[in-house]
């Protein structure tokens, strides 16, 4: 908080589920001249998770010019090797939609099967870290799950639900939280179709994720935000990633998470 990077706020939202306040995660914006690089911040839960019903209340995304913002549960001292689940999770503007991808070790693959249910679009189907560059098993939402579009509408809830038979996520706007959420006794059988199914057909999920703690963090630039031909692809960011990130402290005032509170059920 010393620097200005985190904040509790006493903001209220008609929809939120947010209790005493909302947790505020922001990129500096004070430095003009960030030549050794600008200042951001990662928290991650000291409690680890195999498996269990994960409820986060999204009040804003971060987006904008050179970032690469994601909410994600991964094992962080031995990753690949207890997988990786990115819930939310784009680059740049952020104006094409969430991406929820699965990273692991080799053996995990989402297929083109019939049993996969889901309103999203499947972008890869290999979850191995060594394949393409690590770009996993993904699957993308609509144009408002994510950024300005989705922070428009007041934000939302991701749920993720992490079991043997498979990985889901759902999205549901402020209008649409469904009443088992808000009275804290949620069901998945009750949501209809998840916007994003990575069943256990081709992939043992209790063997691949495990171990694993909620982290929410705002890189700049990176492997992915920071690729020429990524940060290059919208006429809003100019020149390259580093010197953006360098140069333009005021572009990055919609880089911040702002989150009403996360709920775990059936923590194992």
């Amino acid at each position: 908080m010393a620097q200005n990077l985190t904040q509790i706020s006493n903001n209220t939202l008609e929809g939120s589920l947010a209790i005493g306040g909302t947790a505020i995660l922001r990129v500096d914006t004070s430095d003009k001249n960030a030549t050794t690089g600008r200042r951001s911040v990662r928290i991650s839960s000291r409690k680890t998770y195999s498996s269990g019903l994960f409820i986060f209340d999204v009040l804003h995304s971060p987006y904008g010019c050179a970032t690469w913002p994601a909410l994600w549960l991964s094992d962080l001292e031995t990753w690949p090797t207890g997988g990786e689940i990115d819930v939310m999770e784009t680059v740049n503007v952020g104006d094409t939609g969430n991406h929820m991808t699965l990273h692991t070790t080799d053996g995990c693959k989402m297929g083109k099967h019939r049993r996969r249910k889901q309103t999203g679009e499947t972008l890869s189907h290999d979850c191995h870290n060594s394949t393409n560059y690590n770009e996993g098993c993904g699957v993308r939402g609509p144009t408002n799950s994510y950024g300005e579009a989705f922070n428009s509408n007041r934000g939302g809830i991701y749920a993720l639900e992490v079991r043997p038979e498979g990985v889901r996520m759902w999205m549901f706007g402020r209008d649409d939280i469904p009443f088992d959420i808000w009275s804290k006794t949620p069901d998945p059988s009750q949501w209809g179709t998840a916007l994003a199914d990575f069943p256990n057909l081709e992939c043992d999920i209790g063997k691949h994720f495990r171990d694993m703690r909620i982290v929410a963090n705002i890189d700049l630039c990176g492997d992915w935000a920071g690729q020429q031909s990524v940060f290059g692809a919208n006429s809003m960011c100019m020149g390259s990633c580093s010197d953006w990130v360098t140069r333009n402290a005021s572009s990055f005032e919609k880089a911040y998470w702002e989150f009403g509170g996360f709920w775990v059920y059936g923590r194992a």
